[in-house]
Order: C-alpha cells, then structure tokens, then sequence
C-alpha cells in the first residue's frame, strides 16, 4: 500500500447541515487537525428550510485558515462531502441567485405529486410513470418534495424568476467545488436525486432526456457528469489566496470531485466492499451498504443507486431527523442551544433511566420522514408521557425513538440486500455516545462497531476518495485504515423491552399517519 510523501495532506471539507468541518486528511486516513464552524438554517411556512451559500463559503474559508495557520503543510489535493439534495441554483458567473433549499425543505412537493399520479396509482405513482422511471433510475422523485428535482421545480412554478436567471442547478457540493476550481460538473452519485440519469449501466451513468423532458426541465440548466475520483482541476489562484495559501502554489493542488454526504461517511467507515453497512447518525441519519445488483423497492422507497466506488451501487433508508431530534429536545429542555458540556450532562443522565423509559415512547418524526415512509405529513413527540417521567426518561426516549426507527429502515434494507447485516459500522457525531452505540445494538439486535473518531468519518471519506483520485491508494485498502474503537453487542435481556417497543411506534405511526395528514395537510377554505 502507497504510504504517500510525508506531510502531504488532503484539505477535506465536510460540509453538514448545522456547519462546516475542515480536516486536513493524511494518505491513512488519520486526522491532524480539525476546526468547525456553524451555518444558520432558515426555516419557513409551507415546509420551507433555507440557507445562503455565502454562510457555507464563509464557514469553509474559516476553518481553512485555521487548520492551515501552521506552516510547513503540502496539500496534493482540496476534496468536499456535502450533504444529499441540498440545492444550489448559480447564474453564468456562477453566483448564486436564491437561497438553497436543503434537503429538509418540502414545498416542491405538490409538483412532484402532480407530475408523478396517474390514472392508476401505486403509493401515489402512477403506473406509467412508474414504468418510465423505474427501469431507468432504480427509483422516481420521492412524493415529499425534499429531492433536488422538486427544488428545481418550486423554483420553476413558485420562483419563475429564479428558474429564469439560474445558469445551472447544481448539488450542494457541486456548488462548492465551482467555487474552488471555476468547473460546474456534478458526479454520479450527487446528481442521482434530480432522477434525471439512466443508471442502468453503472459505468455509463448518463442523462436520459425523455426523463429531462417529462419533468420539464432544460438539459442546459443541469452540469456535466464525472466520476466522484474525477480531478476537476487546480484550486483558484484567488481561492488559494483566500484560504491563506501561496496563490503561486494553487496549480499544484488539485480539487477532486468527492461525493455527497452519504457515499463519504461509507467510504470514511470502511464500508467499501459488497453487504458492508454502515449507520450514520448526524442531524440526519441513515443505514446504508454497497450492493452489487441493481433493482428497486417501490413500496418502501429503496433502491440500487450510484456510488462512489467505481461499477457499484448501494442502497439505503433514510431517516429525516436522528441527532437532530437530540439537538432539538436538548434545546427545549435547557432553553438554549446546547454545546457539547450540556450533551454530556444529558446523556449521562438518561443512562441513570432503565431501558424502555418507563413506559415513555419518543416518535421522531419532527420534520416529517423519508423512508420506509414518504410522508412529509408525519410529526413527532411525546407519547404516554405523565407527570412521574424525568429529564433522564425525556432524554433516553429521544435516543430509542430514533434506535427503533433505524430499525424500521434496518428491516427493509436487509429485505433488499436478501441478508442480515451484522455487524454494522456506526459513524456521525452520534457515535460519540458509548451509551447510544449500545441502545442501537440492543434495538437493532446487531453488534455495532464504534469506529475511532467517528465524527471524522465524511471527512476522512473525502479524503480517500481524494487519494484514490490522485492514484495513490485504492478504495479495497480503506478497511484496513479505520480502526475499530469499540464493540457493542445487544443484551439479549433487553430484547423484549426493545420488541415491545418497537411494535408500539409501528402502531403509533399506523394509527396517527392520517391524523397528522388531516393537521399538516393543505388547509381547506
């Protein structure tokens, strides 16, 4: 295995909902330094969820500098993961023109519903234009509206004015990689979620223009496509001088064309190679493995899309709102926002509460859900709540509700993959609680690998997608190169408190999945 020169380094951007994470990355995957800086979310009637480009540029010109203010660093190369369908629409000097809608903001949905019904409709799509997606993409524009394609098309009906001046539509981290090298190019995977590629062939993703057509859309409007391991070029003179480098070094360094969120904290866990998991537990989560087949399950929402590893596909159920249920139920609680002193009075406390919080069930479904239910209608909260329950119950709860979702997703994903997935990799600012790695093993009923810095794990995916790009490594050697910290195996007598539980949500959601539609749904005149 190539050791790489001493002292050459990835700069890994690890762009995030609540902020920026820049790391600089060595050729094993080890961190030397790290800063983070926080981005604001604006949020808005209608399901509307925004942030400014400039705060994330910003954020990521800060943590920069400030992991470059010793001397003596060599980069060979700049790489950025960034979150899943958060868009970006830029003019022709690549500006942009709106705001970005993140991943959290539904209010295209009414056009993706009214673009996908038909005349005979299956969970909401028509039969025919099931059969014009499906084959084609693996899956179709989830009916929520939290997909890029449906941000595209608020902006087209709702904003004509910003569809009319946007250049092109650009996936979050496709944005940032314009900023740094001037190339407006999207990769595989980061594009999947406008479902305007053919994907059969997964070595020759391309666009297929009768989708692009149907959906209204222009071709001219969407990037070039490349592969995530893709050199896109050199790092702006005036960029490098910004970051408080040398402007006479930025040909040197190369910016590599990385890969959303989700494919960097695989690729960061080591999760590389065929029916290897990993769970990702952020302000979003996910469980997710590489499969080497390409097929789809309409009725939950999964499918074999494309992945950062060169031939493959993976598959994944999302969670809308995993640590970001924590973040909000810490706030509530303490009447500020909590840093991370407070999350560890928390989380010590709810490890005083018995398994099962005495009876207290948290649904987290506060920003609606992704899969194994498309539903943008559903909310979360407190159920069975009395006047005897404490902080450590209120808190413990959040962290099963979101175990026990994960199993839900878990299921299915098993169920397409035709295999029980055991061990998991867990990874994500979530991982850092020794007490949340073992309520996800005794709730999944699966070991769970607690992986050494684990928060680390989009940005160390960056950067050996940034090596692997430059030829100095292979994506084969990357297990090797993350270390296990800890094993979590489920307690065989927490199981019935875990089932029991479990079949609770699957009631709860059963049986308010309406309600909440009739509360959140259009208001009637």
């Amino acid at each position: 295995m190539s050791e790489g020169p001493p002292r050459r380094f990835i700069l890994a951007f690890d762009h995030g909902t609540s902020g920026v994470k820049t790391s600089l990355v060595d050729g094993k995957g080890r961190v030397a330094r790290q800063a983070f800086e926080p981005t604001p979310i604006s949020y808005s009637p209608g399901g509307g969820a925004e942030q400014d480009p400039d705060d994330w540029w910003r954020a990521l010109v800060k943590t920069a500098r400030e992991v470059l203010r010793e001397p003596g660093v060599q980069l060979a190369a700049v790489c950025v993961s960034s979150t899943f369908s958060t868009t970006v629409a830029v003019d022709a000097n690549g500006q942009h023109v709106a705001p970005a809608m993140t991943w959290m903001d539904s209010r295209g949905s009414a056009h993706i519903q009214r673009q996908m019904k038909g005349l005979v409709n299956i969970q909401g799509y028509g039969i025919s234009q099931l059969l014009k997606w499906v084959p084609r993409t693996a899956g179709g524009p989830t009916l929520s509206g939290k997909d890029d394609v449906a941000h595209a098309l608020f902006w087209k009906y709702d904003q004509p004015e910003v569809y009319a001046r946007a250049h092109k539509l650009l996936p979050s981290k496709d944005y940032l990689n314009l900023r740094l090298c001037g190339r407006a190019a999207a990769t595989f995977d980061s594009i999947q979620l406008f479902w305007v590629t053919d994907t059969r062939d997964i070595n020759d993703v391309r666009y297929d223009p009768r989708l692009i057509k149907a959906l209204g859309l222009e071709r001219g409007k969407l990037p070039e496509l490349v592969a995530s391991t893709e050199v896109l070029g050199a790092l702006l003179p005036e960029v490098a001088q910004e970051l408080g480098l040398d402007p006479a070094d930025a040909a040197d360094i190369k910016v590599v064309a990385g890969s959303p969120d989700h494919q960097c904290a695989g690729v960061g866990a080591g999760a590389v190679q065929d029916f290897e998991a990993h769970l990702y537990i952020g302000t979003s989560s996910w469980v997710q493995c590489v499969v080497p087949f390409k097929k789809t399950d309409v009725l939950h929402s999964i499918a074999s899309l494309p992945t950062s590893l060169p031939g493959r596909y993976y598959t994944a159920n999302e969670q809308d709102m995993a640590g970001g249920c924590l973040a909000w139920a810490a706030e509530q609680l303490l009447g500020q926002p909590p840093g991370d002193e407070d999350y560890a009075a928390l989380l010590e406390l709810a490890a005083g509460a018995e398994p099962g919080s005495a009876g207290l069930i948290f649904m987290p479904w506060l920003n609606g859900e992704r899969t194994p239910v498309d539903d943008h209608h559903l909310r979360g909260g407190w159920i069975n709540l009395s006047k005897t329950h404490t902080r450590a119950d209120l808190v413990r709860s959040v962290l099963e509700g979101v175990a026990l979702n994960t199993r839900w997703s878990l299921k299915y994903v098993e169920k397409f993959a035709g295999r029980r997935l055991d061990p998991i990799r867990m990874v994500g600012g979530g991982a850092r609680s020794a007490l949340w790695c073992q309520i996800f093993a005794d709730a999944l009923g699966r070991e769970i690998l607690q992986l050494q810095d684990p928060v680390c794990a989009n940005a160390r995916g960056a950067a050996f997608i940034a090596w692997v790009g430059l030829g100095e490594l292979r994506f084969d050697e990357l297990a090797d190169l993350v270390p296990v910290a800890a094993r979590f195996s489920p307690d065989p007598q927490r199981r019935s408190v875990y089932d029991e539980r479990y079949d609770t949500l699957l009631e709860l959601h059963r049986r308010n999945a309406p309600l909440f539609r009739k509360l959140n749904g259009p208001v009637k005149s």
